[in-house]
């Protein structure tokens, strides 16, 4: 199932969710993901493995993390192709002093905010729908 690549029909459709959470930033410099961690996201770098995981997992695990934040999920089957989506989220999070870390899954993206700025940025993103 192909996703949607018309950039109006993006803006205007999707549906931003924010999830329960507080997540981190991880690296694992062996690639050795410690057990009863479960990441939301893993990548491959040269310098070794990001992990995008909940707070108290990295905790539990021993790792170092960075960047504590809160996952807003935009819930439209957004193409891996479609041209200019992220672009005009990330600017105009931006126009708000806020930095986000966009991943793009197979079926939907996802923003990760600075903790505390979720509902800001929750705003922004109803007004760019609107």
């Amino acid at each position: 199932m192909a996703g949607e690549s018309d950039l109006d029909m993006l803006l205007s459709a999707m549906a931003a969710e924010l999830i329960d959470g507080l997540y981190v930033f991880a690296s694992v410099p062996d690639g050795i993901v410690p057990e009863d961690v479960h990441p939301k996201m893993v990548f491959q770098e040269a310098e070794g493995m990001t992990l995008i995981l909940l707070k108290e997992e990295a905790e539990a695990g021993g790792l170092t993390f960075e960047f504590p934040c809160r996952m807003i999920t935009l819930n439209i089957h957004s193409s891996l192709d479609a041209v200019g989506f992220l672009a005009r989220i990330t600017t105009a999070l931006a126009k708000h002093g806020m930095g986000v870390n966009p991943v793009s899954g197979f079926y939907h993206d996802h923003l990760f905010v600075p903790d505390g700025r979720e509902r800001r940025a929750l705003a922004v993103l109803k007004e760019l729908s609107a």
